[in-house]
């Protein structure tokens, strides 16, 4: 009796051991599984990142780029209000557009225009029109 019980405790003993085992394999299966998993998404993350990269690279590309035309239409553009200015005090004389145009805001007259100006009629006519094309919403 003694003996049937060790020999049931010894099966039972080995099938429990079985089962260790193939849970083991499962187990040792299952982490191979989740392994491979895991370096495709991190191969899939690298190949996205290196996309975005390359997509950084050609904006920042593009923004130097911009930036470099923009200090290029600065350089151009710096000098022009010395020379409207120079342009203007060439000829005391002579009002500008923009003096004329300042004028009919305060109510000047064609007449005004064409004698304080020096604007031809239709000139003193054309500007009267503008700023009153203006004044109407």
């Amino acid at each position: 009796m003694l003996i049937a019980s060790l020999v049931a405790s010894l099966i039972a003993l080995a099938f429990c051991c079985l089962g260790l085992l193939g849970f083991c394999l499962w187990l040792l299966k299952r982490q191979r599984l989740l392994a491979e998993q895991q370096r495709q998404r991190d191969a899939a993350r690298d190949k996205r990142i290196k996309e975005l990269s390359n997509r950084l690279d050609a904006y920042l590309e593009g923004n130097m780029r911009i930036g470099d035309e923009l200090r290029e239409l600065a350089r151009v553009v710096a000098p022009l209000p010395d020379r409207l200015n120079q342009l203007e005090l060439r000829d005391p004389n002579n009002f500008s557009f923009s003096q004329a145009a300042k004028l009919v805001g305060m109510g000047a007259s064609i007449d005004d225009l064409t004698q304080s100006c020096g604007l031809s009629q239709s000139e003193a006519e054309l500007m009267s029109k503008l700023h009153q094309a203006r004044q109407k919403p």
